[in-house]
């Protein structure tokens, strides 16, 4: 019995008991659909992740107060550090030749009002001319902060897209004034739709001067310092430079921790690749499921087809063409139930990404063949037993039984 016979008979012998086969197929289908949809969803949550921090500007150093290694843990967002940054700490780090800009940042929550009555609780943020470039914001309507003495504090300010619009519907904002606590500031720009980065709503703030942001919530210290390289500067020189400038100011304590975008990109990166693994690995359960499942239908259909097998043998069949007979159903059965679960895992993750077009979902290469791979694997690996069974059967036997 050649192979072309061999595959004739088995593809009639599915045919012949369409249901069953059906079922064993859409076994192996829901295991390779949920392989692929899963490793499509992780990858597209580690390319989101990823690119909010990439779009926070180029081979950025983000200088934080307190040092994790003496704290034994993340340095502290609010209350006491070994020594606050200030506007001068984060002036000193521009004479690093390889930083390119350098722009403080203070962060706090303030009500924000205007003339008509209309008062919103926001975020003010603090920093300089440098923040528009350093973090890439756009300008809708205007220009941003202006150049000048960071200790000087003009009363200018930017507000976010949206806060435009609570404050003022559709009229124009610059030129027009706004109250921060019992302070007023000038409209001289307007954000464009930047979205939430990072955790950060750029478009419900207030981004006045950062010597401004030092009165209204009466305190110099920094909450980051935000610096950026040189495009093709070595990051690790940067980072021993900011720590050498800083215990240099601080009374030669090294009471800093700084972050580069690079490591943070890295380290979340190899975090959701893994968790994606992990997933992937708890969905190919399944495919593990279908076999086990392949292989008990097949040793029923071994008891069921004993007569056919017996006469097969009693005119000339082999064993191992019996053998090859029943692997080749298993394999055919693998093989329809994952190129159909091939077909709606894709389907669905494109329909994810129509869906959310900010969300990258994209079932990765590997994860497909692996899918592949394992479930016609697993029908190869678990049809073993049933067609070794049904080659091992005696034809007089058989045929004697029916």
């Amino acid at each position: 019995m050649g192979w072309r016979d061999s595959l004739a008979l088995a593809l009639g012998a599915l045919a012949a008991h369409r249901g069953r086969s059906l079922l064993i197929a859409l076994a192996t289908a829901i295991g390779v659909a949920a392989v692929v949809l899963l490793t499509a969803l992780g990858e597209g949550a580690r390319g989101f992740v990823v690119g909010q921090f990439e779009a926070l500007g180029t081979n950025l150093l983000i200088v934080m107060p307190g040092r994790n290694e003496t704290t034994g843990g993340p340095p502290p967002v609010l209350g006491t550090t070994p020594r606050d940054l200030t506007i001068d700490d984060a002036y000193a780090l521009a004479a690093w030749p390889d930083i390119l800009e350098v722009a403080p940042v203070m962060v706090g929550n303030a009500p924000v009002s205007v003339a008509s009555g209309l008062e919103r609780e926001v975020t003010v943020l603090g920093s300089t001319a440098a923040m528009a470039s350093v973090r890439h914001l756009d300008i809708a309507q205007g220009r941003f902060l202006p150049p000048g003495d960071p200790h000087r504090a003009a009363a200018v300010c930017v507000l976010g897209y949206k806060l435009h619009h609570e404050l003022f519907g559709s009229e124009p904002a610059v030129g027009r004034w706004i109250r921060v606590y019992d302070r007023r500031f000038r409209v001289v720009g307007v954000l464009r739709d930047s979205g939430v980065s990072v955790g950060v709503d750029f478009n419900d703030l207030v981004i006045v001067p950062v010597a401004s942001a030092q009165m209204l919530f009466d305190r110099e210290s920094l909450f980051r310092i935000i610096a950026s390289a040189r495009p093709g500067a070595e990051t690790a020189p940067a980072v021993e430079a900011v720590h050498d400038i800083i215990a240099s100011r601080h009374e030669g304590e090294d009471d800093v921790t700084v972050i580069t975008q690079d490591s943070v990109v890295e380290t979340l990166g190899r975090i959701l690749g893994t968790i994606t693994l992990g997933v992937a690995g708890i969905s190919a359960i399944s495919l593990a499921v279908a076999g086990i499942l392949i292989m008990n239908v097949m040793l029923v259909a071994v008891t069921q087809r004993r007569a056919e097998i017996g006469l097969m043998k009693a005119i000339g069949a082999r064993t191992g063409d019996i053998r090859r007979l029943f692997l080749i159903e298993a394999v055919l059965l693998a093989a329809g139930g994952a190129l159909a679960g091939l077909a709606v895992g894709v389907a669905a993750a494109t329909v994810v990404a129509r869906t959310w077009p900010s969300y990258p979902v994209a079932a990765p290469p590997w994860a497909i063949v692996t899918a592949l791979v394992v479930a016609l694997g697993t029908g190869l690996v678990f049809g073993v037993v049933p067609a070794r069974r049904a080659a091992r059967l005696d034809p007089v036997e058989a045929l004697a039984r029916r």
